[in-house]
């Protein structure tokens, strides 16, 4: 599965200098729009909306956390890569201004980096449930794997080859994070985010199966929806994650998993798991 595109984000502002067009003048990056998303954000694959508003005789830099759940962010400048404000958590759906800055100071370029999760959260040692019913577990690229499980983000993950169409389970309970329906690798994907603050990523369902939507609570088992082929995939499978932000980063980490017979054992290779 290719490296999740939208877990690391960041998008370029440029303040005009004094006397410059009014308006918002920033260029769009990993998605980012510069107009207020509609009232339904189910296939929106942003963490965050970012906006440049007039205030005063200066610009004020503004961000509205669109999930469900923390988001962290950070306004760098672009030409030094400096901190221009200081990295901030922002809760479920928080707006809030970064920075303000006077056009008489000039031109600048900032760029706002986004990461989902809190990073004071501590990842406990679970075991999760397998988020599928079989009595057979297959693992078609597990931990490490050399096809696409080489980033930080995905090290961690196992891809289980699943006919499309079959339930996907929620692995832990928690509470719905984000639902995207057409991310441009990963398909349709849900992010769920447990009480310890680590979040659980399901991708390349199938479309238009949701049976949740985010800020729902979720119990260990629930249907959440159905398995695909949806995104750059190489075929049917659930590929499944757990993830943390580790300050200002969003990696994947180890994880325990029972199978039907017991703890699985994520192999590196393709194999088949008793």
């Amino acid at each position: 599965m290719p490296r999740l595109p939208f877990l690391f984000l960041s998008a370029l502002l440029v303040l005009p200098a004094s006397g410059g067009a009014s308006g918002p003048q920033w260029r769009q990056g990993w998605g980012l729009a510069g107009t207020a998303p509609a009232a339904e954000t189910r296939h929106d694959t942003r963490f965050v909306l970012l906006q440049l508003q007039v205030r005063g005789s200066g610009h004020s830099a503004r961000v509205r956390n669109l999930l469900a759940g923390p988001v962290q962010v950070r306004l760098r400048d672009a030409a030094s890569g400096g901190e221009a404000a200081p990295a901030t958590l922002l809760a479920a759906g928080e707006q809030r201004e970064l920075l303000w800055r006077d056009d008489g100071a000039g031109p600048v370029r900032w760029l706002l980096d986004a990461f989902p999760g809190d990073p004071a959260a501590r990842p406990d040692d679970h075991l999760y449930r397998l988020p599928f019913d079989a009595m057979r577990v297959r693992v078609s690229q597990g931990f490490g794997g050399h096809y696409s499980h080489t980033d930080a983000q995905n090290r961690h993950a196992v891809d289980f080859p699943l006919a499309e169409g079959t339930p996907v389970l929620a692995a832990r309970a928690g509470t719905v994070m984000q639902a995207v329906e057409d991310a441009p690798d990963d398909g349709s994907l849900l992010r769920v985010l447990h009480a310890d603050g680590s979040m659980a990523v399901y991708a390349h369902l199938q479309a238009g199966s949701f049976r949740v939507r985010p800020s729902q609570h979720v119990e260990a088992g629930q249907a959440l929806a159905r398995s695909g082929n949806s995104g750059r995939s190489s075929g049917p499978h659930l590929h499944f994650a757990v993830q943390a932000n580790t300050g200002l980063a969003l990696a994947s980490i180890p994880f325990r998993m029972a199978g039907p017979q017991g703890e699985l054992r994520f192999p590196r290779e393709t194999g088949a798991l008793p």
